[in-house]
């Protein structure tokens, strides 16, 4: 029997009935669901649901507390202390405390951990523990995006002090505070979580979360079809075209958002092809990135002029996208040394052809088509391109963290705060970070340091234009387009609301009727 309860407005609505399952398919396993070393996306996929920060965004993208009830700025912003929940515990039942904060403190910034995650903490004093629910942050330095970082998933020490990171079975089979509790891996296949009934905001309706590795979004959208899953991410063929069915319509509900990311092409700044900063501008004229949106995205994106996304407050409208213009690359390539000396069709300098290899990751036709794009417009302006497609883990571990790459297509999911230190200051180029290409200039490292000084935010704003309108002129990627984000999931999922940071931030609120549910437990 349907139980209901009255709202403050007068009207009566059904209260959630708990159960069912959520099956989610991704093209990519996770690599490792260890927080600070998760830096690929379906790791993050994983980590988010299983671990919590002390913060986290809202639906109105605005920051509240998490694991930490509220927080109390000192110094003039030199100081946090995090007042933290009492009611928290960790999946094994031992209670989260001040002592785990402080040991996820020390990991990030342990120089024997290899995460991509260090340069944030690294601008903290000292973290004091005051009692077992407050810890005081002491920054050396103003630090802006410092409340913000505080966001990363918290580990425990209880379970992790004195074992290496690199090598624990704890990357397998993790325990965390959070939404739900890790079941099992199935390496290629399958991740099983279940609902934490402990979880101090309320337990999570929907009992299961199976995430499902499809390595060809073809084959995902039959999965879809058939109902073998539940949610997916899709193309924007699929969704513009295969979903307008009444089979389709009558199942599952589509979304369409802004995506708070771009796709772009990244090169191998080590490589003596792209050391030349004309080299790069001449590339980019070369590409004609509405033809991408036009004939791979079916025009569900916006051309990508530089790292900041309309959508962002650091975003600098004046930073226009270069034009599509081949007469200009073959002139500034000229002007680099790049000539049909032999008249063979293809440039060259020093007696070396200018050729090279685009990587990108299986499964995601969206870039290959792209790449396919790319290979023949610079082949217009004699580049011989060539294109190899790898296996997601495979393209990740072997081929982007130990750099052997000349060009890779991938995409940036971005943070709402818009410190990119990680990923193009020039100390951040090690194994396993964030600026694997290499990049560095010293004006740019100047201008993030300040970004993070400087807590005024129009003052901000004007550091951050700065930076979008050097690294788009530097071109240190070929700053491809911002996709639409377009979603499809099943009908009987209540509790679907769409919001500027998507649709599964309220996750733990969606509930399916106990006569819809298709799976129990």
């Amino acid at each position: 029997m349907a139980v209901f309860f009255l709202l403050a407005s007068g009207l009566w609505a059904r209260i959630p009935d708990y159960g069912d399952a959520f099956v989610v398919g991704q093209i990519g396993d996770a690599r490792t669901l260890i927080p600070i070393l998760a830096s690929d996306s379906p790791s993050s996929y994983i980590v988010d649901l299983v671990f919590d920060g002390l913060l986290r965004y809202n639906k109105n993208v605005e920051l509240e507390g998490n694991l930490a009830e509220k927080w109390d700025i000192e110094d003039e912003g030199l100081v946090i202390v995090f007042h933290l929940r009492k009611d928290v515990k960790w999946h094994d039942g031992h209670p989260f405390t001040a002592k785990d904060v402080e040991f996820t403190y020390k990991s990030l910034v342990d120089p024997n951990v290899p995460t991509p995650y260090s340069g944030d903490f690294k601008m903290v004093k000292a973290v004091e523990i005051v009692d077992d629910y407050t810890i005081k942050v002491i920054y050396r330095e103003p630090f802006a995006p410092g409340l913000t970082s505080w966001g990363m998933p918290i580990m425990p020490k209880h379970i992790l002090e004195g074992k290496n990171l690199l090598s624990t079975d704890f990357a397998r089979n993790p325990i965390g505070t959070g939404r739900y509790k890790f079941i099992r891996w199935k390496t290629g296949e399958r991740i099983d979580l279940v609902s934490n009934h402990e979880y101090f905001r309320h337990r999570p309706y929907i009992d299961r979360y199976i995430y499902r590795v499809i390595p060809d979004l073809a084959t995902m959208f039959l999965e879809l079809q058939t109902l073998g899953i539940d949610f997916m991410s899709l193309t924007p063929l699929q969704y513009i075209r295969q979903t307008n069915t009444a089979f389709f319509k009558k199942r599952f509900r589509t979304f369409k958002y802004p995506s708070f990311g771009y796709t772009y092409m990244a090169y191998n700044l080590k490589d003596v092809k792209f050391r030349d900063k004309r080299v790069r501008q001449a590339l980019n004229y070369a590409v004609d990135k509405q033809e991408i949106i036009d004939g791979v995205l079916l025009g569900q994106a916006r051309i990508c002029a530089g790292q900041f996304v309309p959508e962002s407050w650091a975003f600098n409208k004046d930073v226009k996208p270069d034009p599509f213009d081949p007469s200009a690359a073959r002139a500034i390539l000229k002007k680099a040394g790049w000539q049909d000396t032999d008249q063979d069709g293809w440039l060259d300098k020093d007696g070396v052809r200018f050729e090279f290899t685009i990587l990108t990751n299986q499964g995601n036709e969206l870039r290959r088509m792209t790449a396919e794009i790319i290979q023949r417009r610079l082949k217009d302006i004699g580049v011989k391109v060539n294109i190899r497609i790898l296996e997601w883990s495979v393209f990740i571990n072997e081929f982007v963290n130990k750099k052997r790459f000349e060009a890779i297509i991938m995409g940036w999911g971005l943070g709402r705060e818009p410190d990119c230190y990680d990923i193009f200051h020039s100390s951040k180029t090690k194994p396993g970070e964030f600026n694997f290409i290499s990049y560095s200039n010293p004006e740019i490292d100047n201008l993030l340091i300040e970004g993070r000084r400087t807590f005024d935010k129009e003052k901000r704003k004007k550091v951050y234009h700065k930076i979008h309108e050097i690294l788009y002129d530097d071109q240190p990627y070929m700053f491809l387009y911002i996709p639409d984000a377009l979603v499809a999931v099943h009908e009987r999922f209540q509790g679907v609301e769409s919001s500027p940071i998507g649709i599964t931030y309220n996750f733990i609120d969606w509930w399916v009727p106990k006569d819809r549910q298709r799976y129990t437990y």
